[in-house]
C-alpha cells in the first residue's frame, strides 16, 4: 500500500474496511470449522430431532391409505368402499394443506429464522391428528368433512416440516456428509410408513373378535391408528422449540458473525445444542437483504432461476408417479392380483392389504432410502436421480404395456416389478429432490426455495391422486390403470430431462452451491459507536489485499 498522506475521509474508509476483512475472516473460517468438522454426536442429535418429525409427516400422510380401505367396510356395508367423492376429499386434502404449509414455512424460516418457526408446525400436526381421530357426525358438518378439515391443516403442519428439517439440517451439517445427513432425515419417511402398516395390523389384531361380530367395532380401530401419530410428535416437540438458530441463518441474515462463530465453536467442541445463545455482538454487517426485487434479481439470472426450475419440475414429477401409486397402492395390488385378498371377510381383507403395505415397504421402499443414506456423497445426488428418473421411466413403460398379461397370468412378476420401482424410486429422485433444493439456494431464500420445489412436488401428488381416483375406472372398473402407469413414465422422462438443470451438489459448501460471490458479500456494516448502518466506499478483494478509492 502506499505510503503517501490519506485524507480522514480515506483515513476512515481504510479502518471500516480492516474492520470488514477481519469479520469476513472470522466467517470464513467459521462456516469452514462447520463445514470439515468431524461426525460428533451433535450431528447425530439434528438428525433425530429432524427426522422424529418426519416419520411423524410420513406416518399422518400415508397411513390414511390404509384408513380409508377401513372406512369403507366401517360405514359402507353395500359395497364396503368409501364413494369416490368422499375418497377423493380424504386422499387429497394433505396434499392440499402440504402446499399452503410449504410456502407459508418456508418464507417464514427465512423471515423470522429457523429457530422461531421450528415447531410450530409440529405443534399443528399434534392438534390436527387429534382432530381427525375425534371426527364426528354433528347437526351441521359430517364426519367425512371434520377429516377433510383436519387434514388440510394436518398438510398444513407436515408441508412447513420440508423446508424446515431439510434446511436445518443441510445448515448444520458438515459438506463431506451433509447429503448421507439430509438423506437420513428423509429416510424415516419409511419407517413411517412402515409404522402405519404394523400399527394398523396391531390394531386389527387386538379387535379381531368384536370385528368378526360386528364390523361397527372398525371405528375404533381407524381412530386409534390415526391417533397414534400424536406420540413421536409429541416427544420430539421439546427438542424443536429448544434447537439453536442455525448459525449460517445469524451470520448471513441477522448479520451477527460474532455470535454465529461464536455458536459454530461451542456446537463442535461441546457437541451439545445452545439452550441459550443470547450473545452481544459489537458489529454487525450489512448483508444482501430478502425482497421482491432481489428475489427477482437473484432467480432472474439463468444460472440461477435454471436450478429453481430444475427442482420444480422434477419433484413434481417424482410425486405425480409416487403419490399416484403409494396412495393408490391397494387398489392397484387388488386388481393386479386378484387372489391376493378375500372380500369374503372384511378383518382378513383389511388385515391383507396392511401386510402388503408392510411387505412392499419392507422389500422395496426401505432399503431404497438406505441406499441412497450410504452412497449418495460417493454417487452424487444428480447422478442417482437421473439414474431412477430412467430407471422408473422404463419399468413403467414394462408395466404399463404388458399390465394386461403380468396381472392374469404373470402377477408374481407384476409384484416384483412393482417392489423393484418403489427401490428406483426412493434409491432416486424422491430422495435427490427432497435433497438438493435444500443445498443449492444461498441463506435468505433457502428455505422458500426448498418451499417452492416442495409444493410444486405436492402439486404434482394432488394431480396424481385427483387422476388416478377419478380416471381408473375409464371403460370399466380398474381398466384405465395400465395407461396410467404408461402415463407415469412420460412423467419420469420429463423428471430425467430437467434434471439436467441441476448441479452436483456433492463435497462443495452451501456458499458454493449458492451461486453467490463470496468475496463482496458485506457491504458495510453497523457502527459500535452510533449503531447505525456505516456503508463504506471501499473496494475489497478480501485475499489479504486491500484497496480504496476517495470521495474527493
Amino acid at each position: 500500500m502506499s505510503n503517501r498522506e490519506y485524507s480522514s475521509r480515506e483515513y476512515s474508509n481504510v479502518i471500516h474496511t480492516d474492520v470488514l476483512v477481519q469479520l469476513d475472516t472470522s466467517r470464513r473460517k467459521a462456516l469452514a470449522n462447520l463445514d470439515d468438522a468431524k461426525l460428533n454426536w451433535f450431528h447425530f442429535r439434528t438428525c433425530i430431532i429432524s427426522g422424529v418429525g418426519f416419520f411423524t409427516s410420513a406416518y399422518d400422510l400415508f397411513v390414511i391409505n390404509l384408513v380409508s380401505n377401513i372406512l369403507g367396510y366401517a360405514y359402507f356395508s353395500s359395497d364396503s368402499i368409501v364413494p369416490i367423492n368422499l375418497d377423493t376429499g380424504i386422499k387429497t386434502s394433505a396434499a392440499i394443506g402440504n402446499i399452503i404449509g410449504q410456502i407459508l414455512f418456508g418464507w417464514m424460516a427465512d423471515r423470522y429464522g429457523r429457530k422461531k418457526v421450528y415447531g410450530i408446525e409440529l405443534s399443528i400436526m399434534i392438534a390436527a391428528t387429534a382432530g381427525t381421530a375425534l371426527a364426528a357426525n354433528s347437526f351441521s358438518m359430517s364426519m367425512f368433512a371434520g377429516i377433510i378439515f383436519w387434514r388440510i391443516i394436518l398438510g398444513i403442519g407436515v408441508g412447513g416440516d420440508y423446508p424446515l428439517s431439510a434446511v436445518i439440517t443441510s445448515e448444520f451439517a458438515m459438506k463431506s456428509r451433509r447429503g448421507a445427513m439430509m438423506a437420513l432425515v428423509f429416510a424415516m419417511q419409511g419407517f413411517g410408513i412402515l409404522t402405519a402398516g404394523l400399527v394398523t395390523m396391531i390394531t386389527l389384531k387386538v379387535f379381531e373378535s368384536s370385528i368378526k361380530q360386528e364390523v361397527r367395532y372398525l371405528d375404533y380401530v381407524w381412530r386409534i391408528v390415526v391417533g397414534i401419530g400424536m406420540i413421536p410428535a409429541t416427544v420430539v416437540l421439546y427438542f424443536r422449540l429448544t434447537i439453536p438458530e442455525s448459525p449460517r441463518y445469524t451470520m448471513d441474515v441477522f448479520g451477527n458473525i460474532e455470535k454465529g462463530a461464536k455458536n459454530i465453536e461451542r456446537l463442535l467442541s461441546n457437541s451439545k445444542h445452545i439452550k441459550n445463545d443470547k450473545f452481544e455482538a459489537f458489529y454487525l454487517v450489512e448483508t444482501p437483504k430478502a425482497s421482491w426485487k432481489d428475489f427477482r434479481d437473484y432467480f432472474g439470472k439463468w444460472k440461477n432461476g435454471k436450478i429453481l426450475l430444475g427442482t420444480c419440475v422434477s419433484w413434481f414429477a417424482i410425486d405425480v408417479a409416487f403419490y399416484g401409486l403409494s396412495f393408490n397402492q391397494g387398489i392397484i395390488m387388488q386388481n393386479a392380483t386378484p387372489n391376493y385378498l378375500s372380500f369374503n371377510d372384511p378383518y382378513d381383507t383389511l388385515y391383507n392389504i396392511a401386510f402388503g403395505n408392510i411387505i412392499v415397504t419392507l422389500l422395496g421402499t426401505i432399503p431404497g432410502y438406505w441406499c441412497s443414506v450410504l452412497l449418495i456423497d460417493k454417487l452424487g445426488r444428480r447422478s442417482i436421480q437421473l439414474m431412477g428418473f430412467a430407471v422408473l421411466t422404463v419399468l413403467y413403460l414394462i408395466i404399463g404395456f404388458s399390465y394386461a398379461i403380468v396381472t392374469t397370468s404373470y402377477q408374481w412378476i407384476f409384484v416384483i416389478l412393482f417392489i423393484i420401482s418403489m427401490f428406483f424410486t426412493n434409491f432416486g429422485p424422491n430422495t435427490t429432490t427432497f435433497i438438493i433444493p435444500g443445498e443449492v439456494f444461498p441463506t435468505r431464500y433457502r428455505c422458500l426455495g426448498h418451499g417452492i420445489a416442495a409444493a410444486s412436488g405436492k402439486a404434482g401428488a394432488l394431480l396424481s391422486q385427483l387422476g388416478v381416483l377419478l380416471l381408473k375406472d375409464t371403460g370399466g372398473p380398474n381398466k384405465f390403470i395400465d395407461h396410467l402407469l404408461e402415463l407415469f413414465a412420460l412423467v419420469c422422462f420429463i423428471g430425467f430431462l430437467f434434471s439436467f438443470l441441476l448441479p452436483e451438489t456433492k463435497h462443495k459448501s452451501l456458499e458454493e452451491n449458492s451461486n453467490e460471490i463470496q468475496e463482496k458479500f458485506f457491504t458495510g456494516y453497523v457502527s459500535p459507536e452510533l449503531r447505525q448502518p456505516t456503508i463504506i466506499n471501499v473496494q475489497t478483494h478480501f485475499n489479504g489485499h486491500v484497496s480504496f478509492k476517495s470521495d474527493s
